[in-house]
């Protein structure tokens, strides 16, 4: 058991213990919903951590699973009621995402358009989230982008998570917030890669079509104390997704490994980051 209340952890892991639970009772959704008189759809998203459970919900599914013991469950239930800094404003963008980045031993990341919000400076985040919200409030525009540097801070702790990046090429290219935010933009870029545990590489322009040619995505690897299982995030119009089955992460996996053949070295891939950097101070 990971140390530490992290809500985020705590509600995946109870989830899972849940759904195991489950199984191992040879029941389906439905006849748990039945057996307790609600709907199919809040036991599933229990099971998958998109809804807390109360603690009643917890105690009810402890009695019919016969869960002799069950005040580690409703440790956990308790633990993942509790609030993480990510979840104090009403108006913030990926508030599950941060909870996942903070106990994360490895998080790799492929992008295809803009730079990763791990790495974005104040100005470039600022403009990304007026590019995607154009009638956005100024303060709460200025909230989001408070938030998305207070996420950097999961690469500044003492053990950082490993953090590997996929830019495809068109990420350097693309004017956003101007010509002196682009440059400083791949500045920190670069910078940020000099850093042990940040990896950055190019998939570059002339390796044509891939396999991720239009699916931006997160994967987030965890402890196997932790007893949550690793995870692949993306933010989309119709909504965030989460996967984690075996056969989901193995394709991601798939993915990751065929983008970090196809690209630029990183060595290669910082200089072609300096490069635009300098073309874009003219």
């Amino acid at each position: 058991m990971m140390t530490g209340a992290n809500p985020t952890l705590r509600q995946r892991q109870l989830a899972n213990r849940l759904r195991d639970l489950r199984h191992d009772s040879n029941m389906s959704i439905a006849e748990v919903a039945e057996a307790l008189l609600c709907s199919a759809a809040k036991i599933s998203r229990i099971e998958t951590a998109q809804r807390r459970a109360s603690l009643r919900d917890v105690r009810d599914l402890c009695r019919l699973y016969g869960v002799e013991d069950p005040s580690e469950l409703m440790a956990l239930a308790k633990d993942a009621r509790e609030q993480g800094w990510w979840q104090d404003g009403e108006d913030v963008d990926f508030r599950p995402v941060p909870g996942l980045e903070n106990d994360a031993i490895a998080i790799s990341e492929f992008e295809t358009t803009t730079i990763p919000g791990l790495l974005q400076t104040e100005d470039y985040a600022r403009a990304v989230i007026q590019g995607f919200l154009p009638q956005i409030d100024p303060s709460v525009r200025e909230d989001r982008v408070a938030y998305r540097m207070k996420r950097q801070n999961v690469l500044r702790k003492t053990k950082p998570p490993r953090y590997w990046v996929l830019l495809d090429e068109s990420a350097l290219h693309r004017h956003i917030g101007g010509e002196q935010t682009m440059a400083d933009q791949l500045d920190q870029v670069a910078e940020m890669a000099a850093a042990p545990r940040i990896t950055v590489q190019v998939v570059p322009y002339t390796v044509g079509a891939h396999m991720a040619l239009d699916s931006a995505f997160m994967l987030l690897e965890f402890d196997p104390s932790a007893g949550v299982a690793d995870t692949v995030y993306m933010d989309t119009l119709a909504g965030q997704i989460f996967q984690e089955k075996p056969a989901q992460l193995a394709r991601f996996r798939e993915v990751l490994n065929q983008l970090r053949a196809v690209a630029l070295s990183p060595k290669d891939s910082i200089a072609l980051v300096r490069q635009r950097s300098t073309a874009f101070k003219g």
